[in-house]
């Protein structure tokens, strides 16, 4: 049972927010109002902004007591507020910082435990690399897959190394998405139908780098024919490609034909 000294307190503190957070609207509306009169200008947006990054400081207090989970509306909060109060000369960088506030919460979340939480890595990197494609895309526009999905296969890397005996699967999303970003690359070179070789060369190496790293034996199966096929995909930039190609399929097709009378037989 609570004593009554504690329940006034509780009492106490839920009436001093509710004063808060209507004094807060009342002034919200009123620069609000004097804005729309044409006496201030912008004064809604430094109430807001100043607010919302009030109101994210507030919740990250709360992580000195333990509250990981504060993290989240902390962090969103905060970059919210900083890009209400952004000046126009940075508006272009707005999306990148509240994407990496986000990003900063779920990085916040695997660094404070990190056996536990580590799931929190995989969307941590997916955001930072949506923030780094936001700052990016002026300069490098034309790298902007490239940057996106490297930046996530590159995440799931690191979900491997976070433990590499159980979380071995994290290398095949890993070499998928990296393997396709130098794929956005190659075909600003080469042109799209001459990029498949290096697709398949690159998921070569990716199960590849599974049955290595990781001692899966099965792994060597997928990497020796997509290694084959990424090989001839490769060989098509160059001008004997149409023997090589034709020179497979004929070896491809007497092979099944000896396969088919060996049996009979």
């Amino acid at each position: 049972m609570l004593s009554e000294d504690k329940v006034k307190g509780i009492d106490m503190k839920r009436f001093d927010l509710r004063i808060v957070f209507g004094l807060m609207l009342i002034l919200g509306g009123g620069l609000a109002l004097a804005q729309t009169m044409g006496y201030l200008k912008n004064a809604s947006d430094y109430f807001w902004g100043g607010a919302f990054l009030v109101a994210g400081l507030t919740f990250l207090a709360m992580l000195f007591g333990g509250h990981w989970w504060s993290a989240f509306p902390g962090f969103t909060l905060a970059a919210l507020g900083v890009l209400i109060l952004l000046p126009d000369s940075l508006e272009d960088i707005g999306g990148a910082i509240f994407l990496g506030g986000i990003a900063l919460s779920f990085w916040y979340v695997y660094f404070t435990s990190r056996d536990e939480r580590w799931w929190a890595i995989i969307p941590a990197g997916v955001l930072t690399a949506l923030a780094l494609l936001i700052l990016a895309s002026a300069q490098f526009e034309e790298y902007s897959g490239a940057i996106v999905l490297g930046g996530i296969g590159l995440t799931f890397f690191v979900v491997y190394l976070t433990n590499r005996l159980e979380r071995w699967w994290a290398l095949i999303p890993g070499g998928v998405l990296a393997t396709l970003a130098g794929v956005t690359i190659a075909a600003e070179q080469f042109g799209e139908f001459q990029t498949a070789g290096f697709f398949f060369f690159g998921l070569a190496l990716t199960f590849l780098l599974v049955a290595v790293l990781a001692k899966m034996s099965w792994a060597y199966w997928p990497a020796g024919v997509l290694g084959i096929m990424g090989f001839l995909g490769i060989a098509s930039l160059l001008d004997f490609a149409n023997y090589i190609w034709a020179i497979a399929l004929i070896v491809a097709g007497g092979f099944l034909l000896f396969r088919y009378f060996s049996r009979r037989a």
